[in-house]
């Protein structure tokens, strides 16, 4: 078996180019004219924050938002499209300068955690069943500010709160070492993973990788992939490429290191990622000197690099790979992939 390649964007992957040193240089693109784009590029699956989908939903009541999300699924389903998950947007809120999750104000957890609950509701109706949680402000500018003991068993008691809200829900940890905040507490696969066996229901709690997330974490993406795998919870992936120890640049897939995207690539072919349905995200934002006549190049580049370094996977000789592996000859085997990707 191998890898079935569906992919996925969030409508947040065609935005304005605004940055924190500058304003927007884009137009606004309205949700309508996102959604047409999926299947004009080659996608089939929308990543959703609870409010791409049901804007406003704090100021809403249960059975507006239930009206909104309708809506939207019958929108995907005209375009035949289907949300991948739904993700609560829990850093945007003034209630939640302090953290969600692990604020110290118990009203701001509680906010979270209802907020959290209306996330999994969308996702209901949009028929996905796999809730991301970025944990963007679950951590810390100062040690002293919170205990980190605590503050993972708030997070695990948030998790099971959603696992019992919806007894058919997947939860996909999205870890993150900074940014927003100094210092995160789920910095990596390792850690969201460990959360994971925390839980009142371990199989249903997994990792979202993110690639540039882990170079954040000087982690190689695959590796990071590999071990999620091993535990049989790597629930999605958020594909792209970061050019170093710097903030979240969000690039197109491969488009700083293509041996390090092949090897992404060659770690869901052999381990028969997508064949559970799941996707290939993506999370890649456009330059922002790009102009808007052509702000969605960076999502053909992402899926067309993707699907390139497949062909590589699997047209690499693994016979002489494993040959050169059993011989210890890592030197050849470095230019054996070397000439493979200078070959395409």
């Amino acid at each position: 078996m191998s890898l079935q390649s569906r992919f996925s964007f969030g409508p947040w992957n065609i935005d304005e180019g605004s940055d924190p040193f500058g304003p927007p240089v884009r137009d606004v693109v309205d949700f309508a004219r996102k959604i047409k784009y999926y299947r004009e590029l080659g996608f089939s699956g929308v990543q959703f924050h609870d409010d791409d989908a049901v804007p406003h939903l704090d100021g809403m009541t249960a059975e507006q938002i239930s009206a909104k999300a309708a809506q939207v699924k019958e929108v995907l389903d005209g375009e035949g499209l289907e949300a991948e998950f739904v993700a609560p947007r829990l850093w945007f809120s003034e209630t939640t300068i302090d953290g969600a999750y692990t604020s110290n104000d118990p009203k701001a957890r509680q906010y979270a955690l209802e907020r959290s609950r209306k996330a999994v509701d969308i996702a209901r109706i949009l028929d996905t069943r796999l809730i991301v949680l970025w944990l963007a402000r679950e951590g810390t500018y100062i040690r002293e500010a919170k205990d980190a003991r605590k503050c993972i068993e708030y997070i695990v008691a948030a998790i099971n709160a959603l696992l019992r809200h919806d007894p058919e829900i997947r939860i996909a940890i999205e870890p993150k070492p900074n940014e927003p905040m100094d210092v995160a507490f789920v910095p990596t696969s390792g850690h969201a993973v460990a959360v994971a066996y925390m839980s009142e229901d371990p199989p249903r709690v997994g990792v979202n990788i993110e690639s540039a997330h882990a170079i954040l974490a000087g982690l190689d993406p695959s590796d990071e992939m590999g071990f999620a795998l091993a535990h049989e919870k790597l629930f999605t992936v958020h594909l792209n490429d970061q050019n170093g120890l710097k903030f979240d640049q969000d690039k197109a897939f491969g488009s700083v290191d293509l041996r390090r995207a092949f090897n992404q690539v060659r770690m869901l072919e052999r381990n028969d990622y997508g064949m559970r349905g799941e996707y290939i995200g993506l999370d890649v934002k456009a330059m922002r000197t790009q102009k808007a006549e052509n702000a969605v190049q960076h999502l053909v580049n992402s899926r067309s690099t993707f699907l390139h370094l497949l062909d590589l996977v699997r047209s690499l000789d693994e016979e002489e790979v494993n040959r050169l592996i059993d011989a210890r000859d890592y030197d050849t085997l470095d230019g054996l992939i070397v000439q493979h990707l200078l070959s395409s």
